[in-house]
């Protein structure tokens, strides 16, 4: 427990956070190991138990720590979905430049493209989940159920990947692509529907070259938008 300190005042529950994650990050606690107690990381800090209680409850909610009956505080399993559900609200990613957005987007989703072709190609139900939600697309009578299935879908492909943190990433972003989407008119919506469906053939025949250039085209549709 060396890497702990006695901490100022100032902002002490963000900076009491900050070492017990720099404890987890380090290796020194793995997923469920014991934290010290309450009373212990209290003295240690040379602070109050309320501010560590504070500081605890913050990793709890994202999962890093759990509070377990009997056990007290222990090691968690990050969730990555409830980490973008508080990320969404910062300021700085609506004040990103859309361009850099966009562009961030097709590097995550065309990255994801050769391992979803292998996923297909070792099992075709996944070819069967997008290919069903691309049938619900092109019969979408509503823009809303239209965008509704268009961020299924995109999720659906970055799942298909096998890479989880890749979805929370995806996740992020189609916050902020949710204003493209509302001023997105019908034939483009039917068009959108008609990508999909090239790019999860391309996808089944092996060609990764293809899907991504359509991938690519289809995402870079927003910047028309900007």
């Amino acid at each position: 427990m060396s890497i702990l300190k006695a901490l100022p005042r100032r902002k002490i529950r963000d900076q009491a956070a900050e070492q017990i994650k720099e404890l987890i990050a380090t290796g020194q606690l793995g997923p469920g190991d014991r934290l010290p107690t309450e009373s212990e990381l209290a003295e240690t800090f040379g602070i109050s138990r309320l501010s560590v209680r504070e500081a605890t409850k913050a990793l709890e909610y994202l999962g890093i720590v759990e509070a377990k009956t009997g056990v007290g505080l222990t090691v968690g399993q990050i969730d990555l979905e409830r980490v973008t559900e508080h990320l969404v609200f910062h300021p700085a990613l609506h004040r990103t430049d859309p361009l850099q957005l966009i562009d961030t987007r097709v590097i995550i989703e065309t990255g994801a493209l050769s391992h979803v072709a292998q996923r297909i190609a070792e099992d075709n139900s996944t070819y069967e989940r997008l290919q069903s939600l691309v049938d619900r697309s092109r019969s979408a009578r509503k823009l809303q159920s239209w965008i509704d299935l268009d961020i299924e879908f995109h999720r659906t492909l970055l799942e298909s990947s096998g890479l989880t943190p890749l979805v929370a990433f995806g996740d992020l972003l189609h916050v902020f692509f949710q204003r493209f989407r509302e001023n997105i008119k019908k034939a483009q919506w039917l068009e959108g529907a008609e990508s999909h469906r090239r790019i999860i053939e391309s996808l089944q025949a092996g060609d990764i070259a293809t899907a991504t250039d359509e991938l690519r085209q289809h995402i870079e549709f927003h910047k028309s938008k900007v």
